[in-house]
């Protein structure tokens, strides 16, 4: 039976717990898709996560460099935006396969652009700001 989850966040601290208590139960080859508006939460999910996994590792927004590595002690986490890609063909340029069906967690902001890219097993989060200072974080699964 798949729990759904749904979490209230007043806090930049609360959101990155949530990241990390994703982190405890994460293994390596999943796949996530971080998705919602702008500002909504998805980047301090991702450092609470990789925080949890590699104490002291600072998490910067992917949004040029498309993919960030971060090496943890469990397996490396591959930090992806898709906001300011364009077509596929740039996700194939940068060996995105190689990423999502390797050896580590992949974490994938904006997956929804093109989850056509996304493998079955893809886990969805999804961060709606409800106001100024509280966020909602919905998932199919329970963490």
């Amino acid at each position: 039976m798949v729990k759904n989850m749904r979490e209230q966040s007043t806090s930049t601290q609360e959101t990155r717990a949530l990241g990390a208590r994703l982190a405890q139960i994460a293994s390596a080859g999943d796949v996530y898709s971080l998705d919602g508006d702008l500002g909504s939460g998805k980047t301090e999910f991702v450092r609470g996560f990789v925080e949890a996994l590699a104490n002291g590792a600072e998490v910067r927004s992917p949004t040029f460099s498309i993919v960030n590595t971060y090496q943890t002690p469990k397996f490396p986490v591959y930090h992806f935006d898709f906001y300011r890609i364009e077509n596929p063909n740039e996700l194939a340029s940068i060996g995105f396969d190689e990423y999502i069906y390797g050896d580590g967690v992949c974490l994938i902001e904006w997956g929804e652009l093109f989850s056509n890219r996304l493998p079955n097993y893809t886990k969805c989060i999804r961060f709606t700001s409800a106001d100024e200072d509280r966020r909602v974080i919905e998932a199919g699964f329970s963490f």
